[in-house]
């Protein structure tokens, strides 16, 4: 066996369903779920008709590379979408189709980072999608956390980290918009990063799946890649973006998104890919295709989010007091009493179940005050039905007045 498999922790979800076993919560209470970050949206119609057009394509293999009708949509969106001069994306040497962010985001860390190194060190928000630290853990990397607090923006302090850390950094994840703060990185900050980036000799993998879901239209949330292509960073050297479908376009259960970026590193990202297997199923490249070609069911889905947001944000506006987040889905929202013992009361009374944000950080023994930047938080997916959502805030509300 891999010996680091010992190292990995428990999925946050398995230790949420611990502290839930044996709770019967009450019978006459629909159960209301708040917990996973599953778009619950309805998939758009003509994406699941072309699915359903092209399954005769199952009977061949997949490239591992995509088709190049594929890698030139998503080059399209890409370079429209972050207002990218369109000469600079190459689909060819710049694009690579995945079967969803979450594996290749693990994907990458066993294919960049080098074990043998005296201190590899895998950079990573905190809290975060701990997909990050075990691809880390697994690739022989050491994860070192970088607390996300409410004094900071919820981004990591750029200044906090020393050089010495920098110097043994291989690789950094960000995650802009935040999960589960919803922070967005400004154009200022990634090109600072970027800057360091090549200043120490470290890859950036951005995680940018809630990019599409925003609140002001106006005003998108930057990316990456038009980070480094507005500082003349045209060849995108040492950065890559991830991008997805799963909700963008409420597809969780297709398993389509790509990577873009250093054509150096897509070029052995492939090669890595070809060994690994994960070409994606021609008939989910067609329906993927007419999803990136399209925008109007993206701004529609974002319109239900603002609704359900403008709806909770009221309900709890005199109890929890939640912030609006710049984007993304969730609420990142501070707890009366320990973020565990809230969330096992609110499912105990009212049967709603939150993610308690203990569970999504590490302790990082920094000082007292931010040890798990986690702790006396909670993350409240906005997933459900309008209903479900107010009915939900009306619910806490409830259990609020018995404190």
């Amino acid at each position: 066996m891999n010996s680091d498999l010992s190292l990995l922790h428990p999925y946050p979800f398995e230790k949420l369903a611990e502290l839930k076993r044996g709770i019967m919560p009450p019978a006459g209470l629909s159960p209301i779920a708040l917990s996973i970050g599953e778009p619950q949206h309805a998939a758009p119609k003509f994406v699941m008709d072309s699915l359903i057009e092209n399954l005769h394509q199952l009977s061949r293999y997949p490239s591992t590379k995509g088709s190049v009708i594929l890698r030139e949509s998503t080059a399209h969106w890409l370079t429209k979408r972050f207002d990218i001069n369109s000469t600079f994306i190459n689909p060819e040497k710049h694009i690579l189709p995945v079967t969803g962010t979450r594996e290749a985001l693990f994907a990458i860390a066993q294919c960049l980072v080098d074990r043998s190194a005296k201190n590899p060190l895998v950079l990573m928000p905190n809290p975060f999608y701990q997909i990050y630290e075990g691809a880390a853990i697994l690739a022989g990397g050491k994860p070192h956390y970088l607390n996300c607090i409410e004094a900071n923006g919820y981004l990591p302090d750029l200044e906090a980290i020393k050089p010495q850390q920098w110097r043994d950094c291989q690789l950094m994840y960000i995650c802009t918009p935040g999960n589960p703060t919803g922070a967005v990185m400004s154009q200022n900050y990634l090109q600072q990063l970027i800057s360091l980036s090549q200043k120490y000799d470290f890859v950036i993998a951005s995680d940018e799946c809630y990019a599409e879901i925003y609140y002001d239209e106006a005003q998108p949330p930057p990316g990456l890649l038009g980070a480094a292509a507005n500082m003349g960073l045209t060849n995108f050297d040492r950065c890559l973006a991830f991008h997805s479908l799963s909700k963008r376009s409420n597809l969780p259960g297709l398993r389509s998104g790509f990577v873009a970026g250093d054509a150096k590193i897509i070029e052995k990202f492939l090669l890595y890919r070809t060994y690994h297997g994960s070409a994606m199923p021609p008939a989910t490249q067609s329906a993927s295709i007419v999803a990136w070609s399209d925008q109007s069911h993206v701004v529609e889905n974002r319109n239900l989010y603002r609704k359900k947001f403008d709806c909770v944000l009221s309900t709890l506006a005199n109890s929890l007091r939640p912030q609006k987040p710049q984007a993304g889905f969730y609420l990142w929202v501070t707890t009366p009493i320990p973020d565990t013992e809230f969330a096992v009361r609110l499912y105990a009374e009212q049967n709603i179940t939150v993610l308690p944000g203990s569970l999504l950080s590490r302790d990082t023994h920094q000082d007292s005050s931010n040890n798990n930047p986690g702790v006396n938080k909670i993350r409240m997916a906005l997933v459900a039905p309008l209903e479900e959502c107010q009915d939900a805030a009306n619910r806490i509300n409830t259990l609020l007045s018995h404190f």
